[in-house]
């Protein structure tokens, strides 16, 4: 992950409002930030969560274009302003045709089983907190291979399927994954249909991270983990070609 840094200082009225904010304006970045405690945040005039110790943080969409405005208020008054032009992103993207039409669309059982865990999952990755416990930084959970990257996507027979939103990390049935940053377990489930074995942790304000096709899961839902805590172990399960965590 690429970070820049950039520290931005503010003179009004003979006081300084400063804002540091770390990170990249690009489709499927993040930037984050970290003004006075006591500051609001907006984006794009929407007020966005802001620790008690002055952290936030902003995330652009995989397909993200046009200009974002940030906007901080500091206690005293003093006010940071900063527009973003969204920088594009280069996808990988497969085309595949000829396939058998069951191979690329569900029976309706399988929609209807797929709907209510994607269900599940949008439930538990709305839940919010305003402590910034990816404050700390963030660590490789696994090791192993990277065998596949975010926001690629593959045309099965002329339909696009759903890009891929994760970072696929090769590696042999068994191996310890941990948590790559302290945050709270919102959701376990031993086997969904297509992401089998997953956890979803959150790490404050709406920034989560999800493990999926996992053999085993170590963890509770509603647990607190620290950053390097063994949360699971990596499988195959779920629609997987072979062992590696997503």
């Amino acid at each position: 992950m690429r970070f820049v840094l950039a520290s931005f200082l503010l003179l009004i009225s003979n006081a300084v409002c400063a804002v540091e904010l770390t990170g990249e304006a690009v489709q499927g970045g993040l930037l984050f930030g970290l003004a006075e405690p006591g500051s609001s945040v907006l984006l794009d005039g929407d007020e966005i969560a802001i620790s008690p110790d002055g952290h936030f943080v902003i995330g652009f969409g995989r397909d993200e274009t046009g200009v974002r405005e940030v906007r901080v208020a500091s206690p005293g008054g003093e006010i940071f302003n900063k527009r973003y032009q969204v920088k594009k992103s280069q996808y990988d993207i497969e085309r595949v045709d000829g396939l058998p039409p069951s191979t690329v669309s569900p029976d309706p059982a399988a929609t209807a089983r797929i709907r209510e865990e994607a269900r599940m999952v949008a439930t538990a990755r709305q839940h919010r907190d305003s402590e910034a416990y990816y404050a700390g930084g963030f660590n490789w959970p696994a090791k192993g291979r990277v065998s596949g990257v975010y926001g690629s996507q593959r045309i099965l027979n002329g339909k696009p399927r759903n890009p891929h939103y994760g970072l696929d990390i090769a590696a042999p049935e068994g191996t310890d994954v941990f948590a790559p940053a302290d945050g709270l377990v919102t959701l376990t489930h031993p086997g969904m249909l297509l992401s089998g074995g997953t956890i979803i942790l959150d790490h404050g304000q709406g920034l989560s991270s999800t493990f999926l096709h996992l053999s085993a899961i170590l963890v509770e839902a509603g647990a607190f983990v620290k950053q390097g805590d063994l949360i699971a172990r990596i499988g195959s399960t779920g629609r997987a070609s072979g062992p590696h965590l997503d």
